[in-house]
């Protein structure tokens, strides 16, 4: 059965007191309660440090079986090295997550590239070259100058997503790469019409067989959260 999955990128935020969490919720049990709402968030911090085991484990220990971890790939990968010459650092940071692919709760590792970084299919071949076959890969393609037909082909031919990111400046196109769909939906506001087109569309894949992860932004509000649990509630019931 294909799954459903909707989340925020973060989860440590008190200012979503008390319309997400109760008002006299500790921090430290923020994952807890979050992982009654929502069935997965995309680690932003992996994409600064790389996380220690210890922190994984007490993520493991938080959340139930079907809770899923997106993880942001470090930024010497994609921002500083921008994918060349990855061959040590890469194995190091697939290292540190492997935790959470051990215990079935590691969700799609996303690598978000700069915006300076134009489309280049050597690179982008000789990197997705590198990763293991077994790693669900998400690429987020931030200079539209990768919009195009040859890299949609080379995420097919390793079996990568692309990750279909919304802003207020820009929309990647909605195309099948992987065998999951990744969504970012990054506005800080969706109207019901918005968010109505996206339980149908996710409807659609999910009919199609294949498992969605989608993640709102995470802003200090608790919108995101919101609408990640109504988005969640409303395809569940369709």
């Amino acid at each position: 059965m294909p799954q459903l999955f909707v989340g925020t990128s973060g989860w440590a935020y008190p200012t979503w007191k008390p319309d997400f969490y109760p008002a006299k919720l500790p921090q430290k049990k923020f994952l807890g309660h979050y992982a009654t709402q929502l069935n997965t968030v995309e680690v932003n911090f992996t994409f600064r440090q790389l996380v220690k085991e210890t922190t994984i484990q007490n993520w493991i220990q938080q959340t139930p079986p079907t809770f899923r971890f997106g993880v942001k790939a470090h930024q010497v990968i994609t921002h500083i090295k921008r994918l060349k010459g990855t061959e040590d650092f890469l194995p190091r940071f697939v290292t540190t997550i492997a935790p959470l692919a051990s215990a079935g709760k590691l969700g799609p590792v996303l690598f978000q590239l700069p915006p300076n970084l134009k489309a280049d299919a050597t690179l982008l071949k000789d990197f997705l070259a590198l990763l293991p076959r077994t790693l669900p890969a998400a690429f987020e393609f931030r200079n539209e100058s990768w919009f195009t037909d040859s890299t949609w082909e080379l995420l097919k031919s390793h079996g990568a997503a692309l990750c279909v990111a919304e802003t207020e400046e820009r929309a990647t196109p909605d195309v099948v790469t992987g065998a999951f769909i990744y969504y970012r939906f990054r506005k800080p506001t969706y109207t019901v019409e918005e968010r109505s087109g996206m339980v149908t569309q996710i409807g659609n894949y999910l009919a199609a067989g294949r498992d969605v992860f989608a993640y709102f932004k995470h802003e200090e509000t608790p919108e995101g959260a919101l609408y990640a649990v109504g988005l969640l509630r409303d395809v569940m019931q369709t």
